[in-house]
Order: structure tokens, then C-alpha cells, then sequence
């Protein structure tokens, strides 16, 4: 018998190609967010940083990008998980209050958010989600996304921390194997030892070194622990994500250069070389290491032709300062803290001396502060009773908050009064709830005041910054910090720009390739644009949200950018706060804002059309 093949008339066969088209289109593409934490615009070259280069340079180049401000990660996490500003998910810096004492920050009422079992506390305090948002992790979940959270304590668990129990979806931080930490399903456990991985994340060993005032920190990047991760994700998720074949969306959170900035010891109490010396450019190749590691592993899996890759840096860096010829605490004599400098909690200190009021640690079971004594993470409660305290300081790095629990007017304008005096202080935003204060902007002004249901700031202090001289001051940025390190380490949480200029790029199938967007995006505006590219339709509580960055998208348009600048009322002192950004629609960013001549980017606004990368500094 012979046979013939089967000849279809050519409208039939149209109509089954058109319709495999549509069935293709509508089904939504995997993809993977990558988080270098703490990688400056700037950092990336292609010399120093090959993978992201390639990303930035073959697909979309975010060539303004934007920070959440207060320039923390917990803060963008947020941001990047939800699609919202801070004044809506509450996370407004890495330490906050929360009215509360909380069972696993050893009950104090300012804890360090980056912390699994911190944050499970808050969430169980706060009806099960204290951010009272939908991640975009949980919402690929629901629509039956494969899903799975990688890397940094904390901001990882952010993009899940409302269900701890490891599976459907997938945790990997820090803690997995140690108390506290979310467990891993069976099918995990049963992956990991096929893969010969252990089941217990390593520590950062010799990156974790901190050192002191005496003692340099450390010389080594966070190769160990994130080679972890990295196999985690390469050898054990994304081949189990691949057998399923059902899209995925995987986070990958990278410590580095973070971690290693903060703790680097290469510019012991010296400002220059600060975060440039050859430390942090180390973990600015590890995290890109990382990142070709992942692409490699999509390669071999057969998977990136479907996949979107969106790299998105939570915040810049600057190096920190711990100088002040005003501040009453910088002239106390303390036995970890060089003659003259800044000690923690130095905010703290100033307030309680400028309203004559007793200073308690909430991290030290709210132990009294003494003469010569600071709080051991720079937080402190103020007033005359701890238990009920009249002000709440949570201590963070380049932004300060503080809080007044019973929104006294009056008190409040005495706090301003004090903080604006201090030449550590650039800029201060006050709760609209109390009314305007001469020299501040509100905190609407920046997106800080919405529908959150944590305890909002009462005032939001931003530091002095200022450069070392280079070409590009974002690359030499140092920045006055409230916190524990040193200075010449690393901090970031300021309204300068080299914090607020984080870096951004992006490359897969639903991304224009070779296409450098010279429009502002925001962290929100990646959290929303990976819910659109994934088909989610997540409902919303609060209304701080951002954009769809449409312009970056295969077919999408350009759209309209306009400049602005606010200024407050200057107060007695001419003092006032500006700030300058930039507008797309009703959509706002902000460059940098604080008392003219102490932020950088105020004065001479870094430029916001597209320059390479690797021009010299």
C-alpha cells in the first residue's frame, strides 16, 4: 500500500497557524529577576562586569534609572516585590518601629527587618502581612508560575514572607538548614543531594568580617556562600523548573557587592579610595559572575530563548563619613569610636541632649545611655519613661527615621529646629499629618505617606554628601551615615544620586534589543513592568504604585519626560529643602533632594541621557 501525505487546503492550514500564534503569544514567558545589591550605574563595564555589560549593551540600557527612596533594601525590595512606594508596604528603611516589641529582635521596637524570623513576627503582629500587598511572586504562583526566591537574607523572603512553610514555592537565603530559616520541601531536599549540595547555607565566612576602628574589615568578596546559591539555582531549581514545563519566574538575589562594600577594608577611616578600592571591585565581578553562571545555565537547558532576564540593583553606594563640626555627640570621647568622630546613634544622642531628655537603647533591653556611651546599632528611645517613649529614632545608615508616637506638633517642630541646625543634616520630610515646617517638604512629597499599615515617620532626616573630586561624583560619592561601620566602608539610604542611581537592564523576548531608554524608571516601575510582561492582574490597597515601562517592551512607544524641582519654605536660617526630579505622566522620580550644597546631585544634576558605561572616572 502506498501512501501520500496528507494535503490541507491552504485556508485551513492558515487558520491553524494563526492560531498556534495566538496560543503561543498568550502563554507568558519565564523569568528571572536579578538582584546585584548595592551595584552603582556606573560600576558595570565591560571589563569589570561582562554578563550585565552584555545586557545592558545587547538588550534594554535603563539609562536613568531610580532608587526607592529612602535609598535601603528592604525598602526597594518592597518596591521591586509589589510595584509599590514605601508609603504604601510600610517598609520605609531597613530598621524601623513598629510598635511593638518584637519576640525575635529580643523584643525590641526597632528591629533590623533583614531577617526571616523578624519578619514572620511583624507579618503574625500585622494579620499575616504587615506590607498588606500581593508580591508578584506569590501572584505567578497563583496563575500556576513554577516559583522561587534565592540569595540575601531578607529581601529575598520579601517576595514570599507569607508563606513559610517552602513550598510551592521555593526559599533559599541565608538561614535554609538553621533555626529559623524556611524549610525545604522533599522534592528540594531529594535535589539538592542528588546535586551533592549541602542542605544548610553556608555562612559569608571571611566577608562577614566587619572589623573596627582599630581593624580593617575584610579583603575577600562573598565567593562561598553565593557559589552556593548559584549552584542552588543551576543544578537543582531551574533543571526541576525545566521538567515541569510550565513557565517559572525565579528571584536571585545577590549580596554582593553589597555585603562587601559595607564591610571592605581596604580605606580604613579614609574617604578615598572608599568603595573603590580593589575589594569592592571584586564583588562587583563576583555578582557578575553570578549572573553568567544563571545565563549559562539557561543556555544549557534550552530555556533562553523564553526567558526574560530583568537585572535591577536595589540601591547605589556611597563611602561613609563620620565627620561634624556641630553635632554635640561628635565631641563626647567613646572607647570604640575615633577622637572627633560621629558615633552611632549619634542622632539619637544630639536629640535627647538639644530637648534635655533621658536616651534608652531598645537594643540593649532599653538599658539607659549614658556620658560616653552610644546605642549599640545606633537606634533609641527618648523620653522620660522607655516604655512609653515621647521620640523613636531608628538608625539605618544615610537616611535616619525618626518618630513621635503622639504626633505633638509642637515637639515636632522642635526636632526639626534641632536637626536642621546640625551640619550632618541635608534636607528633612515631615509627616503631612502635622502640617508644614519651614525648611522641610512633606513626606507625600516623596511617596512616603499612603495607605501602610506600619507606623509612619514622623520626620525623615536625609545626610550631608559630597564627593572626593572624580569625574563622575556619583562614582565618589561620601556620605555622612548614622551606623556601626566605619569610615572609608560603605553605606547607601541617602537622597543623593549616587544612591538614588542604582543599575538597571533587561534583555529576553518580550524586551527590545540594542535600545537605550533614556526615561526615568523606578524599582516600582519594575515590580509593575514584571507583572505586565508575566500577565498578572494584581488588585491593589494602596495607590503609590508605579508604571509599566511600556518604551522598553517590543512594540512600545516613547514616552514624555518633563524635569521638576519643589522647594520648601526656608526657614529663619534661609534653610529649605529642594528636591529635582523627573515626571512621566503622573508618575514621579526623584534624583536627589536635601539642603542645597550638601547632596550630591542637587547642584549639578548627574545627566539623564545615555553615556557608556565605561568612560573613565
Amino acid at each position: 500500500m502506498t501512501f501520500r501525505p496528507l494535503r490541507m487546503p491552504a485556508a485551513a492550514l492558515a487558520v491553524l497557524c494563526l492560531a498556534a500564534q495566538a496560543a503561543d503569544a498568550q502563554t507568558p514567558h519565564n523569568l528571572v529577576l536579578f538582584v546585584p545589591d548595592g551595584l552603582r550605574a556606573l560600576s558595570v563595564t565591560p571589563d569589570r562586569a561582562p554578563a550585565m555589560a552584555a545586557v545592558r549593551d545587547r538588550g534594554v540600557n535603563f539609562a536613568n534609572p531610580h532608587s526607592l527612596f529612602p535609598t535601603f533594601t528592604m525598602t526597594n525590595a518592597s518596591g521591586l516585590a509589589t510595584g509599590h512606594f514605601p508609603g504604601d508596604t510600610g517598609v520605609f528603611s531597613n530598621s524601623i518601629y513598629t510598635g511593638f516589641a518584637v519576640p525575635g529582635a529580643n523584643d525590641s521596637v526597632t528591629p533590623f527587618i533583614e531577617n526571616d524570623v523578624i519578619l514572620g513576627d511583624i507579618d503574625a503582629h500585622f494579620a499575616g502581612n504587615f506590607i498588606d500587598e500581593e508580591t508578584i511572586l506569590l501572584a505567578a504562583r497563583g496563575r500556576g508560575f513554577s516559583t522561587a526566591a534565592i540569595g540575601k537574607l531578607g529581601p529575598t523572603l520579601m517576595f514570599a514572607h507569607t508563606e513559610r512553610d517552602g513550598a510551592p514555592t521555593i526559599v533559599i537565603d541565608d538561614s535554609t538548614g538553621h533555626p529559623g530559616g524556611i524549610p525545604l520541601s522533599a522534592e528540594m531536599r531529594d535535589g539538592l543531594a542528588r546535586a551533592d549540595l549541602p542542605l544548610v547555607a553556608p555562612g559569608r565566612g571571611p566577608n562577614g568580617k566587619t572589623g573596627d576602628d582599630k581593624t580593617p574589615g575584610t579583603t575577600t568578596a562573598n565567593v562561598t556562600q553565593q557559589k552556593y546559591f548559584v549552584d542552588v539555582a543551576t543544578k537543582v531549581v531551574l533543571p526541576l523548573f525545566k521538567a515541569r514545563r510550565k513557565p517559572f519566574v525565579l528571584v536571585f538575589w545577590s549580596r554582593d557587592p553589597d555585603g562587601t562594600q559595607h564591610n571592605q577594608g581596604d580605606s580604613l577611616l579614609k574617604v578615598d579610595p572608599g568603595i573603590n578600592g580593589p575589594t569592592s571591585l571584586a564583588a562587583v565581578r563576583n555578582a557578575d559572575d553570578n549572573l553568567a553562571a544563571l545565563r549559562q545555565a539557561l543556555d544549557a537547558l534550552d530555556l533562553s530563548a523564553t526567558t526574560d532576564i530583568v537585572i535591577a540593583a536595589d540601591h547605589g553606594f556611597s563611602t561613609i563619613s563620620k565627620e561634624s563640626a556641630t553635632s554635640p555627640a561628635a565631641k563626647a570621647d567613646y572607647p570604640d569610636v575615633p577622637a572627633g568622630l560621629l558615633p552611632p546613634g549619634f542622632v539619637a544622642i544630639d536629640l535627647a541632649k538639644a530637648l534635655g531628655l533621658p536616651l534608652y537603647d531598645p537594643d540593649d533591653r532599653n538599658a539607659a545611655v549614658t556620658e560616653g556611651r552610644h546605642p549599640k546599632r545606633g537606634n533609641g528611645l527618648i523620653g522620660r519613661d522607655p516604655q512609653h517613649p515621647d521620640i523613636v529614632v531608628a538608625a539605618n545608615g544615610g537616611s535616619d527615621l525618626v518618630y513621635v508616637p503622639s504626633k505633638d506638633r509642637s515637639l515636632t517642630a522642635a526636632i526639626v529646629h534641632a536637626l536642621a541646625a546640625q551640619d550632618y543634616a541635608s534636607g528633612l520630610f515631615v509627616d503631612d499629618e502635622l502640617g508644614a515646617f519651614p525648611g522641610t517638604l512633606p513626606l507625600s512629597a516623596v511617596n512616603l505617606s499612603g495607605s501602610a499599615l506600619m507606623p509612619r515617620p514622623t520626620v525623615v532626616i536625609n545626610f550631608r554628601s559630597y564627593t572626593t573630586g572624580c569625574a563622575r561624583p556619583v562614582l565618589c560619592a561620601v556620605n555622612v551615615a548614622d551606623t556601626t561601620l566605619q569610615q572609608g566602608q560603605g553605606m547607601h539610604g541617602s537622597f543623593s544620586r549616587a544612591d538614588t542611581m542604582n543599575f538597571m537592564a533587561a534583555i529576553g523576548p518580550d524586551f527590545k534589543t540594542g535600545f537605550v531608554s533614556d526615561a526615568p524608571v523606578s524599582n516600582a516601575d519594575i515590580g509593575r513592568t514584571i507583572a505586565h510582561v508575566l500577565g498578572l492582574d494584581i488588585p491593589h490597597h494602596g495607590t503609590l504604585i508605579g508604571r509599566v515601562a511600556t518604551e522598553a517592551l517590543r512594540g512600545g512607544s516613547a514616552v514624555q519626560v518633563e524635569p521638576f524641582a519643589r522647594r520648601g519654605i526656608a526657614d529663619a536660617q534661609g534653610r529649605a529643602t529642594v528636591m529635582v526630579g523627573q515626571r512621566v505622566g503622573d508618575a514621579a522620580y526623584f534624583d536627589a533632594a536635601g539642603f542645597p550644597g550638601r547632596t550630591v546631585g542637587l547642584d549639578a544634576p548627574e545627566p539623564t541621557t545615555a553615556r557608556r558605561a565605561d568612560e573613565p572616572r
